[in-house]
């Protein structure tokens, strides 16, 4: 897991893409998307033109430091030193490392684990810090509803991390960062940010001001025929792998409709799930947030199957090596029963057949 990379000598868990590829009989083409032609339905991959009858793009976004003197949590092998922050904190006055959120960020749960993991690290290495999670967000990941939330708040208070909601950073030169509304100051020997997304504003694919292509429900790229895209680099507007994956199925079931093997393709329906690790323990948040999924859902028992990070139907499995689900829900535990035993069996010698003593009362 990426974010636990500063805290470990192991890397990030990887795949190589033509293993996969090899395994499932599809073709594989390393290279970078330059641009694309829905009118011609072809691709510009490192100055070649590959046609296609059916596309789905998953570019992903660009990431960006959204301050200059924060260290920014980004990809595999460019995780921040958080030693070495820990111990800038210490040298600061104000012993405080604080973990922002910028705005317009909208999955924030990184950053939460990194917060808890930094001030556990922080007793283990005998410092007296203050870890402060900054952040838009009225209460802690409180996409996942008001219930999660409070879950979340309860781990953060435990472990010593402090929380400072609807405060919105931005960074002015000669003032450090500043936070609004209030306009004041933020005091910290050390600073640590969630990158800014920007859209990968492909040539010849509609996108917004942002650079993201805009899909619709069943993840069809607006305005051209064939066209499907999922991910960070579509509009929708929270950016996490579990809900790239829905994004892709949805575009797999149209494509599979259209060529006659499915009779009924579902749309993109988003429940997003999130497991956050703090260490040993791990909490497992769901929300709905299509709709009609009520407050959310926050357990220490696993809600999907396999209980990996990236909650999806078919990857999920196929990581953990198991068959895919018509749904990545856990499956059904035992029901543990209790009852109550007849007096009669404590009064007598236990019989053949143990309810023998009872048709004679």
């Amino acid at each position: 897991m990426i974010v636990e990379e500063p805290f470990s000598l192991t890397p990030a868990e990887r795949h190589d893409l033509a293993g996969i590829t090899a395994e499932l009989g599809v073709r594989f083409v390393r290279g970078s998307v330059a641009a694309v032609d829905p009118a011609a339905r072809t691709i510009s991959v490192e100055g070649e033109s590959m046609a296609y009858d059916a596309a789905v793009i998953c570019v992903g976004a660009r990431m960006r430091a959204p301050f200059r003197r924060a260290a920014t949590l980004t990809g595999p092998g460019e995780a921040p030193a958080v030693n070495e922050l820990l111990a800038q904190a210490t040298e600061h006055p104000s012993r405080r490392i604080a973990f922002i959120v910028p705005p317009g960020v909208t999955w924030t749960l990184p950053i939460y684990e990194l917060a808890m993991m930094a001030a556990r690290r922080g007793r283990e290495l005998g410092y007296a810090l203050e870890p402060v999670i900054v952040t838009p967000e009225s209460g802690p990941l409180i996409m996942f509803g008001p219930t999660a939330s409070s879950r979340v708040y309860e781990l953060l208070r435990a472990r010593g991390v402090s929380f400072l909601p609807a405060s919105y950073a931005r960074e002015e030169d000669g003032e450090g960062i500043v936070l609004s509304p209030g306009g004041n100051h933020l005091d910290a020997g050390a600073l640590v940010a969630l990158p800014l997304l920007e859209g990968p504003g492909l040539d010849g694919l509609p996108h917004d001001g942002a650079g993201f292509i805009p899909i619709d429900e069943r993840a069809r790229v607006r305005g051209c025929e064939s066209l499907y895209a999922a991910g960070d680099g579509t509009t929708f507007p929270i950016k996490q792998g579990g809900l790239a994956t829905q994004q892709a199925d949805a575009a797999a079931e149209q494509i599979a409709a259209r060529l006659g093997c499915l009779s009924d393709p579902r749309p993109f329906h988003p429940v997003l799930r999130g497991k956050l690790i703090v260490g040993e323990e791990s909490l497992h948040l769901r929300a709905d947030v299509g709709g009609g999924g009520g407050e959310g859902v926050a357990s220490d028992d696993y809600l999907w199957w396999p209980p990996h990070k990236v909650g999806a139907r078919y990857l999920g499995p196929w990581l953990a090596g198991e068959e895919p689900h018509a749904e990545p829900e856990p499956p059904r535990r035992p029901l543990e029963v209790e009852v109550a035993l007849p007096r009669a069996w404590h009064r007598e010698p236990m019989a053949l057949d143990p309810y023998a003593s009872l048709s004679r009362d």
